[in-house]
């Protein structure tokens, strides 16, 4: 039987506030457990929350951005359920009209070795506080719980279940996560829990409308542990109904180190949460004159950018896909066209989807903290193009740039006479080692002449040797071929 994977994700935000949601207590992360918790946040008797307006803009940003309604009044709720992490015995969240409805985020994935593009449409995005943490690693028999987390601002993202693959599942998962952080809404940290993944997983067989029964897998922290887990969870299923088994509906954690999914809990429906409005907070109004005054804030959108990147640079598709994986990557190459010239900006993408992007990652270093900044980059560049060095001694030069960690604008210049690799230009000094070449190679000379047009190759890879390496080979090969048809 052929069967057909269907995904959908939750994506739990955390909103780059200074304070939570409902309190003014502080979220920076890696402070002692428990001293970042205030009574509202511990829910201590008399307390009212109060929401916190950066968190709601956020929000209103991340909606514009996705082509989605904006409520002009939403509730929040309370959702019920009890936890040793969850001081109040609920969490304050969104149910009925979230704050965010609709839209759709697009994408581009490869698929059988091409670029594809999808567009996934979204459910709901809701605002809602994170609870506490439970600690089990460091405490022999018992379990510490660290309330720092709780009331801690999120946007919950909710697609609706329309891929179908990991590859793709991921692909979204990276556009969302390139989206928020390009939008300021999120610093995109997951390895501190500011991006969090849960995907529900099922299969059916190929042709059935209705869907099979979905596995939801929490809190997937890495793009490379949500791919295995959804490959792993894809076979369990496919296995247990082949052998006659049946899908239970659960909710299931990812173990890497056994690279599979166990059981956490009997997955819970929206009733049993017994969700009713929150008597402390009033409804969330938001006027369309504070829709207006996001909206004036917003920046370029990715979109927006690519189209701009193709049209006004002439990019390819896929370079342009590239270029704005994230804010300061696209920032870096506008910077370094604008000091480049327009006429060097398909060359300017070569190298920052080659040389840059493969150094960045060898280094394990974010574009924004470069050795090499944009102007020197930019130099280095126009250099290549006037001839001055080959795009061969330009890769020696970035990497020797790389390394010396210098805030020279004429970083470029310095290390090309250092290490002595300007081209020779001079006509008359070129024409004295095309004639040594072609005096001391008579046998590819004839070939050439009696047709076989591929000797000039040789004569040139001679020439090259004889200037070591620094001829200009687009003059030496014009060179050969005037004396050659001579």
């Amino acid at each position: 039987m052929q069967w057909e994977v269907v995904i959908g994700l939750e994506n739990h935000v955390q909103l780059t506030t200074q304070s939570k949601i409902f309190s003014g207590s502080s979220i920076r992360f890696g402070a002692e457990p428990n001293t970042q918790a205030s009574p509202v946040d511990l829910a201590l008797p008399g307390v009212l929350p109060v929401l916190n307006r950066g968190a709601v803009e956020r929000a209103i940003r991340f909606g514009l951005a996705v082509g989605a309604k904006i409520a002009p009044q939403s509730v929040f709720a309370r959702k019920n359920y009890f936890y040793p992490d969850l001081p109040k015995g609920y969490q304050i969240s969104q149910f009925e009209d979230p704050v965010v409805q609709g839209g759709t985020v697009s994408f581009a994935y490869e698929k059988d070795g091409k670029l594809e593009t999808k567009t996934v449409n979204l459910t709901r995005a809701h605002l809602e506080e994170d609870a506490g943490k439970s600690l089990h690693e460091d405490y022999a028999g018992m379990s510490g719980i660290d309330l720092n987390r709780a009331g801690t601002p999120l946007l919950e993202i909710v697609s609706e279940p329309e891929m179908r693959s990991a590859n793709e599942a991921v692909a979204y998962a990276k556009a969302l996560h390139s989206l928020v952080m390009w939008l300021g809404v999120c610093d995109g940290n997951m390895q501190e829990g500011s991006f969090r993944c849960d995907v529900n997983v099922s299969v059916r067989p190929v042709g059935q409308k209705e869907f099979g029964t979905r596995c939801e897998i929490k809190n997937l922290n890495s793009f490379r542990f949500m791919e295995e887990a959804i490959h792993y969870e894809v076979r369990r299923q496919i296995e247990l109904i082949e052998d006659g088994g049946k899908v239970i509906q659960a909710t299931r954690l990812w173990d890497p180190d056994r690279k599979e999914t166990r059981s956490m809990r009997t997955k819970e429906d929206a009733q049993d949460y017994r969700y009713f409005p929150d008597p402390d907070l009033p409804p969330l109004v938001i006027g369309q004159d504070w829709i207006d005054r996001v909206k004036a804030e917003m920046p370029e959108l990715p979109g927006a950018l690519r189209a701009r990147f193709t049209g006004e640079y002439g990019l390819p598709e896929y370079d342009s896909l590239v270029l704005t994986s994230s804010k300061a990557m696209a920032g870096y190459y506008e910077a370094v066209v604008a000091k480049a010239g327009k006429e060097n900006a398909k060359a300017a993408a070569n190298w920052m989807m080659g040389d840059v992007s493969s150094t960045l990652n060898r280094e394990g270093v974010d574009i924004g903290d470069a050795p090499v900044n944009a102007a020197q980059l930019a130099l280095l560049l126009k250099r290549i193009a006037d001839g001055t060095i080959s795009n061969k001694a330009g890769k020696e030069v970035f990497a020797a740039m790389w390394e010396a960690k210098s805030d020279d604008e004429n970083l470029a210049d310095t290390v090309i006479d250092q290490k002595g690799l300007k081209q020779i230009s001079d006509t008359g000094a070129l024409e004295a080692i095309v004639d040594e070449v072609l005096a001391a190679n008579a046998k590819s000379v004839e070939q050439y002449r009696a047709g076989k047009e591929a000797a000039i190759n040789a004569l040139i890879g001679q020439a090259m040797k004889a200037s070591k390496g620094k001829a200009n080979p687009a003059q030496v090969t014009e060179l050969l071929k005037q004396k050659l048809a001579g």
